[in-house]
């Protein structure tokens, strides 16, 4: 592991951490049904069986929580602000006290208008789905625009398309398959209408939440570098191409309905800066005509690709590979493929799931892609800001509680909080960077 000091980040980097809703609030009766909640009701659907009723109970303690950000030290806590609590009476309450909190802790709050948690009798496949969520939009702003200076629309498009509606891993359970995609194309919209909503109230500073990571092909075999181009379109390009160049990858447009000429002049509404949530790289190649074990999913066979296992590198609990070079590749690859069509980069997710309170793989693997995002910054890559996935182990989805991602340890049982060894790392280095 690395002791020497991290390189400093340049003057003004925001550093934060992140959370969602769904996954820490709890409190289920002070807000109206999710598709999560539907979803958690079926048999089999959850790893252990367990629901986000109660969660971390952030929504009760959220006092504690904040306590443990302005110890932290960090600039910024990135939240999501539940659909679902906000259409149920006073909802929106609990979000101006959390707010008022953040303030008083001189922490920025940096809401996400949507992380998954779409309100039950609402459906993506939907067009007048977009044109809710940018009334969504309105109403959160008019409540909390007067003390929120930065916003984010969507949080991973991508994985919601892929998880919830092609392969039904994730809540609602669809799987679509390539019929999914009018969903990636109305959560697009959706994210431009509400870019329209947040600038007619005055708000700016906006941007997206857009996960992304490098395709590697298996070999330089023609049909493994094919096979790895189709998978980068569907992950990477189809959620980057239209908000960055105003169209969609070759060969998507014509699979989606509607005017989707006149969508992508709405879909392109310029952003302030392009949030990206990095956990690893996959390696891909042709299909191999069977079912493939991928991360805790089985992906179909007939899919036109197959995902490889990445040898050669360490692993978190979750199986997944750590890269942290291939941060400094992805952020490289995206200011030469968008050149000045690229605003400023802000990394909204970086994180990994390890047991313990004395978590120095956490440390390890944090330390490393901070070294990593500081090589971007080195060559050239306008990168402003870095947010830790997460501030507390919380439900994480379809795997229940088996995943552990906090800087903070939460006891499920007594749902005490305990900082870890990567929190009291972490708030050393931010003092590092801020030169105390």
């Amino acid at each position: 592991m690395a002791t020497t000091p991290l390189p400093p980040f340049p003057p003004g980097f925001l550093w934060g951490v992140s959370t969602s809703a769904h996954q820490i609030e709890g409190a289920v009766d002070e807000r109206d049904p999710s598709v999560w909640d539907a979803f958690t009701a079926e048999p089999g659907r959850i790893k252990d069986g367990s629901t986000a009723n109660v969660a971390c109970d952030h929504y009760h303690r959220y006092r504690e929580d904040v306590a443990l950000l302005r110890d932290l030290g960090v600039g910024a806590y990135r939240f999501s602000v539940a659909w679902p609590r906000v259409t149920h009476e006073g909802g929106l309450d609990f979000y101006d006290r959390l707010v008022d909190e953040l303030c008083a802790a001189g922490v920025r709050p940096v809401p996400t208008l949507f992380h998954w948690d779409l309100p039950l009798g609402l459906d993506w496949l939907e067009r007048d789905t977009a044109a809710r969520f940018a009334d969504h939009a309105a109403a959160v702003v008019d409540r909390l625009g007067d003390r929120v200076d930065t916003w984010i629309t969507l949080n991973e498009p991508a994985e919601h398309t892929l998880l919830g509606h092609a392969l039904g891993a994730h809540a609602p359970g669809k799987q679509l398959l390539f019929d999914a995609l009018p969903v990636a194309h109305h959560q697009l919209l959706a994210h431009g209408l509400a870019v329209r909503a947040l600038r007619a109230a005055g708000a700016g500073n906006i941007g997206i939440a857009n996960s992304h990571g490098p395709t590697w092909p298996a070999s330089d075999r023609p049909e493994d570098i094919a096979a790895a181009d189709f998978y980068d379109v569907l992950l990477n390009r189809l959620f980057a191409d239209p908000l960055l160049l105003g169209r969609y990858p070759e060969g998507i447009a014509e699979m989606l309905p509607g005017d989707v000429d006149g969508d992508l002049k709405v879909i392109a509404e310029p952003v302030d800066w392009y949030g990206i949530n990095y956990y690893q790289p996959t390696k891909v190649g042709a299909p191999e005509g069977t079912e493939i074990e991928f991360s805790g999913l089985t992906l179909p066979a007939e899919l036109p690709f197959s995902v490889r296992e990445i040898e050669g590198y360490p692993v978190t609990d979750f199986g997944w590979p750590v890269v942290p070079a291939a941060l400094t590749e992805l952020l490289t690859g995206f200011r030469d493929r968008y050149g000045d069509r690229l605003p400023p980069v802000v990394i909204t997710e970086n994180g990994c799931s390890y047991e313990g309170l004395d978590d120095r793989e956490r440390i390890a693997f944090l330390d490393g892609h901070l070294r990593a995002l500081h090589a971007a910054v080195d060559a050239g890559v306008d990168v402003r800001g870095y947010f830790v996935w997460s501030l507390l182990d919380n439900f994480e989805w379809a795997e229940g509680y088996a995943r552990r991602f906090g800087l903070v340890h939460v006891d499920y049982a007594t749902l005490a909080r305990t900082p870890k060894a990567s929190y009291r790392w972490f708030r050393d280095v931010l003092r590092e960077q801020a030169g105390g």
